[in-house]
């Protein structure tokens, strides 16, 4: 049974950073792409960074382009968040591609059939 668990969120000032963490079980990480999308209250979720294997090149999306660095070991995937913004402000959530990793990947909400619950970023002084 796939498994994704995020945590590491919480309430922190503008400027600050926090270290998101996706727990993966139930499947072998290393075949699939993993992404991390988030969802502002009155928006729809949309993709922040996404990474296929470890030694390829992240997706990030410009508005945490040089902020948020994408990682992944053999079980975790990592979200570093730094210089932090109050639109920042979100649900994070971790996600693994539904096909297995062929070489190429999207960060496309439709391409990633497996979502863990979400864990809350508040960016606020």
């Amino acid at each position: 049974q796939v498994q994704l668990v995020e945590s590491g969120g919480g309430l922190v000032q503008p400027g600050g950073s926090l270290r998101l963490s996706c727990a993966a079980s139930g499947f072998t990480l290393n075949y699939y792409a993993m992404g991390w999308f988030r969802q502002a209250p009155g928006k729809e979720r949309g993709g922040v960074s996404c990474i296929g294997r470890t030694d390829g090149t992240p997706y990030y999306a410009d508005s945490v382009k040089g902020r948020f660095t994408i990682s992944r070991d053999n079980a975790t995937v990592y979200l570093q968040m730094n210089s932090l913004k109050p639109e920042d402000t979100a649900v994070y959530y971790c996600a693994r591609y539904s096909r297995y990793y062929s070489g190429t990947y999207s960060c496309s909400l439709r391409d990633y059939g497996y979502w863990g619950q979400g864990t809350q970023v508040t960016v606020s002084s």
